[in-house]
């Protein structure tokens, strides 16, 4: 029987234990999978190129079912409601995105040799500063979107030891530090190999949790109505027209645009061994959508049990929905089982936080640092900094989590979003415009992002922390017109980057080298 301060009793540590070491030698020896050269950049970040389907599949996957997922949407949706499940349309459209333009990119890197998504911006626009921006953005975006994962991974820790007030501080430190040294340790050794065959075992797991939880709670406590039926006493809303008509359609196709823009998402299509490929394994993708629809209705289901929505509030306001989760299974499920489904979360936040240090490092060494150094990196040389900078990656994503409350733990991937939505036009329009003028593209970039910075520090000036990513723009009657910001900045960026284009072309300025990329 579980007690009020929680824990995970000794047949839950065991499973734990014991599968989190398979899970590290799978990783650790993932290395001599089709084994390449790992002192090579590509080999040791984008696996040589030589993933087929399924583990193309899983490793794109794995960023969908990370810490955002079995985490920070259910815990927005605990503590806000309905707004949140912008997750599920988001997920369903962000593959059709992907469908159109990532096979495209493999395509083009793979004739060219590009590594990065600021690789095939820099060449195709004839900029380095081009490149450089889209380098910087992507790295900016991918740390609070680590930091994320940190933030889930210290949450599963937190709940399988129990918490009193005397030690809570203690105990929470203690997660964080530990969840840090993992990661590192995880993605110096491991590479894009070990983390692609991990990402196959992290899945699995995950996968077996939702489907036993999603059946056997509502079995046991009455059903969803009885869920439901406990929320309507709480602050949750289910999804009131008056505040979010405008605001729920910005999330989500904002989101949808953002995904596959991130360094990781691109070093998880390029990664694929061909095109066809890579296309199979997108179309298999919204699999995982059916999976992330029922995560977030754990926010509701915690209402109907008892024991672990008072466990939960237990915490300090505004950071005991991030435990939503593990706080359902523990109070649920046998001991032996919520050993089993803590290492799925707990590894859900490795594998991408791993994916996407190494994303960025990729980005860092290649985009940032080889292109303005004198004397060129030997090929040795890029990939043992690449693992010096992912570790100096980490702790910086560390800094994000202090930055909001953890139930609003979802505001670090909006966050991101916002950001790495201005590299849009340079790499999903100049895909299909590559004659786009350079120029205009760094002006639209940068008004872009003053614009998100601006509104992002106005709609939260209220809270002290980051707690929304909607920027209010007036009413209109009794309604609310809030939007997005990230979308909002984009279309300035956009307009800019058209209107710009087609001004400079009649004053017969042209990017210093304009051919078709593909």
């Amino acid at each position: 029987m579980i007690g009020p301060d929680g824990g995970l009793p000794l047949a839950g540590f065991i499973v734990f234990i014991v599968l989190f070491v398979v899970f590290a030698v799978i990783g650790f020896m993932g290395r001599f999978f089709r084994r390449g050269d790992e002192s090579q950049l590509h080999e040791w970040s984008l696996a040589g190129r030589k993933l087929g389907v399924v583990l193309t599949w899983f490793l794109v996957g794995a960023d969908l079912y990370t810490a955002y997922t079995f985490i920070a949407v259910p815990s927005s949706l605990f503590a806000k409601g309905g707004i949140y499940f912008f997750a599920v349309p988001y997920v369903a459209v962000t593959f059709a995105v992907a469908m159109l333009m990532m096979p495209k990119l493999w395509s083009i890197s793979k004739k060219k040799g590009y590594i990065t998504a600021a690789d095939y911006v820099t060449d195709t626009f004839s900029s380095k500063t081009l490149g450089l921006l889209i380098a910087v953005t992507g790295i900016v975006a991918e740390l609070p979107y680590v930091g994320l994962q940190l933030v889930g991974m210290k949450a599963v820790l937190t709940v399988m030891f129990p918490v009193n007030t005397g030690n809570l501080g203690l105990i929470i430190n203690l997660a964080l530090i530990v969840s840090v040294i993992i990661l590192i340790a995880f993605t110096f050794i491991s590479g894009l190999r070990g983390v692609s065959l991990t990402a196959l075992f992290k899945d699995a797991i995950i996968f077996i949790t939702v489907i036993v939880v999603i059946i056997a709670v509502p079995m046991a406590y009455g059903g969803f109505q009885t869920a439901f039926a406990a929320k309507a006493a709480s602050a949750f809303q289910t999804l009131p027209l008056n505040t979010y008509s405008v605001a729920y359609p910005t999330l989500w196709i904002g989101s949808a645009l953002a995904l596959y823009l991130y360094p990781h998402a691109v070093n998880g299509s390029l990664s694929s061994n061909s095109a066809k490929n890579l296309r199979m394994s997108t179309a298999l993708l919204p699999v995982y959508g059916i999976g992330l629809a029922f995560l977030a209705l754990f926010g509701v289901l915690i209402y109907a049990v008892g024991p672990a929505l008072s466990y939960v509030n237990s915490f300090p306001s505004g950071t005991g929905g991030v435990y939503v989760v593990p706080a359902l299974i523990l109070y649920t499920m046998p001991s032996w089982f919520a050993g089993f489904a803590f290492l799925g979360i707990f590894i859900g936040g490795l594998v991408p936080a791993a994916i996407m240090s190494i994303a960025s490092a990729n980005l860092f060494i290649r985009n940032v640092v080889k292109p303005y150094k004198k004397v060129p990196l030997s090929s040795k040389s890029e990939t043992f900094w690449a693992k010096i900078i992912t570790i100096i990656f980490i702790f910086i994503a560390v800094g994000f989590t202090l930055v909001i409350n953890d139930t609003f733990a979802i505001q670090l991937q909006l966050l991101a979003g916002g950001f790495i939505l201005e590299t849009l036009p340079a790499l999903f329009m100049g895909l299909y415009f590559p004659k786009l003028n350079k120029h205009s593209m760094i002006v639209g970039w940068a008004v872009g992002m003053i614009l998100d910075i601006y509104m992002m520090i106005e709609a939260n000036a209220k809270f002290g922390k980051i707690q929304t990513s909607f920027y209010l723009f007036g009413h209109l009657g009794a309604s609310e017109i809030l939007v997005f910001v990230g979308l909002f900045a984009l279309l300035v960026n956009v307009i800019i980057t058209v209107v710009g284009t087609y001004v400079t072309r009649a004053m017969g300025i042209k990017n210093s080298k304009e051919e078709p990329s593909a």
